[in-house]
């Protein structure tokens, strides 16, 4: 097949990663893949990759018109059979490229954590976990697969990363024990966790060997800066370090002796073979061990707690076991890499994903038109409340994992 790869952006990200490097593994199976969107830090990964690149023109709203046409010229020019957009706007570019009836198939794969309710039913529909897939099925979705975030093994595994060169670049304490968090600082689904991460390291800095690296960037930083200053100060030194944005991330996971994440971020940590404790929301921490792998397969590395206020109650009694006994970290650490190599493995997750194409490509949606224009209509009445709630300051940045589907509850 002739395959467009469409990710929501391509700066460093979870959702745009899995795009990428799913694209080349699908590549590898025999399939003719381009991606295209707009420039961004991993055009490095896609090019790494061997993948032909095609840039988008500048959105403007979303979904853009300008994107649509561009989209619909180059399936035209290079007979594509099939348009792979990752997350809603680049779903609704394809949609507005090629309207019902038409002979491009469509995939939409959403890595949020709740699924847009204006994504068409008639398209095929990916998303991160059984518990979410579980909620589009009982609202009348039939069209809906899962494929877990995948990790690139041969990319990421213990001995990818220098850690010794990645600990004298940010002159890290050698004697202190390294808790790794990489993320997007962003202030919907992270902020909340990573603050109460600062706040708890601080305080355990001032009698225990521990330093918090934290590796990423975005709209929370200024946030994420003055709490780092704040718990410095508490710590009495330089126990919580910010090293900004990594193209390359592999050698701080590298160095960690603790990793904190969630959703892929928390897969590729595992595949470096470190003990994880997965963050979430409304104070839930929790460690990766036999015991809730099967909480965590349901709701994808992720979970909403009891309330924020028992946020640094639950990572102290998370985190503390595991400073101090280094036979357990290893014990986990082996265990998570066991998971990620038996389970979440780019090849595996490639071959189901040429089975949706092919499924997608041979049985196209015969009620398209209905659905996408219900889908639109959908679609009008959220942007319409979005211009009122920015109107009166409440505007989300990202509504669909303000409020997630997965974590709220287990089967």
């Amino acid at each position: 097949m002739r395959i467009v790869v469409y990710p929501h952006e391509l700066g460093m990200g979870g959702s745009q990663l899995n795009a990428v490097e799913l694209a080349g593994a699908v590549r590898d199976l025999g399939h003719d893949v381009l991606v295209f969107g707009r420039r961004g830090a991993l055009v490095e990964r896609v090019e790494e990759l061997g993948l032909e690149f095609v840039e988008a023109p500048p959105p403007g709203k979303r979904p853009s018109p300008s994107t649509a046409r561009a989209l619909r010229a180059l399936v035209q020019e290079r007979a594509v059979d099939l348009v792979h957009g990752y997350e809603w706007p680049p779903t609704l570019d394809a949609v507005l490229a090629f309207p019902g009836g038409r002979h491009t198939a469509i995939v939409s794969t959403v890595m949020s954590m709740s699924v847009p309710p204006f994504i068409p039913r008639s398209i095929d529909l990916v998303v991160g976990t059984e518990q979410i897939a579980d909620a589009e099925r009982r609202s009348g979705r039939a069209r809906v697969s899962v494929i877990e975030p995948p990790v690139d093994l041969a990319h990421n595994h213990p001995t990818s990363g220098d850690a010794s060169a990645f600990r004298a670049a940010h002159q890290l304490d050698l004697s202190a024990l390294t808790v790794v968090s990489v993320a997007r600082f962003a202030r919907e689904l992270k902020l909340e966790g990573t603050l109460t991460a600062i706040e708890v390291i601080g305080r355990l800095a001032r009698s225990t060997p521990v330093q918090l690296v934290l590796v990423g960037d975005g709209p929370a930083r200024d946030d994420v800066a003055r709490a780092a200053a704040a718990a410095n100060a508490v710590a009495g030194r330089r126990a919580v370090v910010l090293t900004g944005q990594l193209d390359d991330p592999r050698p701080a996971y590298a160095a960690a002796d603790i990793a904190l994440g969630m959703g892929g971020s928390a897969l590729r940590a595992l595949a470096f073979g470190a003990p994880l404790i997965v963050q979430g929301e409304q104070g839930f921490w929790r460690t990766c061990e036999p015991s809730s792998l099967d909480r965590f397969l349901w709701t994808g590395w992720y979970g909403v707690g009891e309330g924020m206020h028992i946020g640094a109650a639950a990572f102290d009694a998370a985190l503390s076991p595991l400073l101090t006994d280094a036979a357990r970290r290893a014990e986990l650490g082996a265990f998570g890499l066991t998971v990620v190599r038996e389970r979440f493995s780019l090849t595996r997750a490639a071959e189901v994903q040429a089975g949706i194409y092919a499924d997608a490509a041979s049985s196209p949606a015969s009620y398209a038109r209905a659905s996408e224009a219900a889908a639109y209509a959908r679609y009008a009445r959220y942007y319409g409340a979005k211009r009122v709630r920015r109107a009166l300051g409440r505007e989300s940045m990202d509504d669909f994992n303000a409020k997630p589907v997965a974590g709220r509850g287990t089967r």
